[in-house]
Parts: structure tokens; sequence; C-alpha cells
């Protein structure tokens, strides 16, 4: 993996408000956010955001459409700003400044704008290469070395999906394609994992090839960031939830504690039946 700003040190447990806190020690917190507000048009779709993520945690934010989730992304990734407040602040890996392609080699990105962008001809393989320019396919001006095809099998094959490294992403299914552009975000090494609703546009096979990928990048010392609407996605090996609405935190911490009927109903505005299966919740 890629060196982090901080030297890796050891790994500590505590309690924190209630919920179980991860910290490396020596690391900064992937993201500190402070009285953070971000505009969105005339609209303010974070509002007085203040809210810190630990390296190396696995956490979910959830919460319904428009209530800021891919907005909160856009922000760790650098497309959205923060306004310029005083008293607010925003840190990622302890650094007010980066280097966006330095910091695309810490954090690979999985959203559905980088979907939308790779319907054409470009095959597996050049999406996964294009994660070296922070493209979506292989331009002519581009020159992938030796190292990056070697870099591009791996992330393929980790997948499983060496096979389609010679296939154009018009042919593959929805799931496939999302598979490779999880490749293509693993192909820096990164530390951390961005989901931005990961199961958008997938039938149920899909969906669970999904999940299990999830899992065994999580197993494998991977950070998971996911953001999404569907309490189904959340797996495992989740060990925190925040609950986002209308651009504010309605509730953080333990996944058991925040998992609740009560919550959800507050958070989705209906009713909510809550079960739980071989480790994940599903609302009904």
């Amino acid at each position: 993996m890629n060196q982090l700003p901080k030297e890796l040190g050891s790994r500590v447990c505590h309690r924190e408000t209630g919920r179980l806190v991860v910290r490396l020690g020596g690391v900064a917190p992937l993201l500190e956010l402070k009285n953070v507000t971000v505009m969105r048009g005339e609209r303010a779709a974070l509002r007085d955001l203040t809210l810190r993520v630990e390296t190396g945690e696995h956490v979910c934010i959830l919460g319904p459409n428009g209530c800021g989730k891919s907005t909160l992304i856009k922000t760790i990734t650098r497309e959205c700003y923060p306004l310029a407040v005083e008293g607010s602040g925003m840190r990622i890996l302890g650094r007010e400044r980066w280097d966006i392609f330095e910091l695309r080699s810490h954090l690979g990105i999985v959203t559905p704008d980088l979907l939308e962008s790779c319907t054409t001809d470009s095959t597996g393989k050049d999406v996964v290469l294009s994660g070296f320019f922070s493209s979506t396919r292989i331009f002519p001006h581009h020159h992938p070395e030796t190292e990056h095809g070697s870099r591009a099998d791996v992330a393929l094959a980790r997948l499983g999906i060496l096979h389609l490294a010679k296939r154009p992403v018009m042919q593959m299914s929805s799931g496939e394609a999302k598979r490779t552009l999880i490749a293509r975000a693993l192909v820096h090494e990164p530390h951390t994992l961005l989901f931005d609703e990961p199961s958008n546009a997938l039938d149920i096979a899909a969906q669970f090839q999904l999940r299990d990928s999830m899992r065994d990048l999580a197993r494998s010392g991977l950070a998971i960031l996911l953001v999404t609407h569907h309490v189904s996605e959340i797996i495992p090996e989740m060990e925190r939830v925040i609950l986002l609405r209308e651009g504010q935190i309605l509730a953080d911490g333990e996944k058991d504690r925040v998992l609740t009927e009560r919550n959800l109903q507050t958070l989705f505005g209906v009713r909510v039946k809550l079960a739980k299966h071989d480790g994940y919740f599903y609302a009904i």
C-alpha cells in the first residue's frame, strides 16, 4: 500500500461517545470536519457538519436520497469545497491542502459518475489503467508503463475478473462493470476505498457478488467508507454507522446501537421493521 503521510503505528481501540473507536497510533484521522457547510447551487447540501473518521475504520454513511451523502464524498475527493467560514475547517489524513493526484493514490473511489463515464469501447484493462491518469479511459497522450500493466492485471485478478481484461465495458454486465471500477480503485494500492451507492443498477446476483467483494476487501485490511441508502448493503465488517439527514448527522455510533427501527423511521420518514440475518440488517 502507499505510505501514509505519517508512519503507521499500533492499532488502538477504545470507546468514545458511546461508540468503538479504532485508532492507528501515529496516523492522522482519515477525515476531520468541523462546522463544515457545502453549497450545491443555492442549497446547503451539508450544514454545519462536524465529523471525524479514523484511518482504518469501516464506516457506513446511511441516508435517503438528497441528504448530502454524495456531496460528502465529493467534498472528500475535492470535487466540492466547503464555505470559508470562521470556525470551520477540514483535514484529510491530517492535511488541509492536497495535490489532488496524490490524494487519489491514498483513496480508491467507486462512484456512479465513474460508471456513467465508462460507457465506451474501452476494455476492462483500459479502465483499470485509466486510474493511473485520473480518467476513465486511455487517451492517445497517455503512455502506460509495463509496471502499470502488471499492477492492472493484479487488481483485476484480485476481483476475480482477469478474464474481462480485453472485453469492452459496453459488453459487460452492470455487475462486471462495477467490479472493473473497483479494480480501477485498487490499482494505486490505496489505504481506504470510498463506495458511493455501489449497488445502483445491479441485479440481485450482482449485488451479492458486490457484497462478497466488499467483505473480502475489508478483511484484507483495506478500510471501507460506504455511502448508501440501502440498509442491506452494510456488510457485517462495518463497525460504525452514521445517519445523515438534510445535510446533518442524525445519529452516529456502533452499528447495533444506531440501526434501530426508531432511528430508521426518523431517517426515512416511513414506518420500518428491521430484521437481521447472518450479520446483515434488512428494512422491511
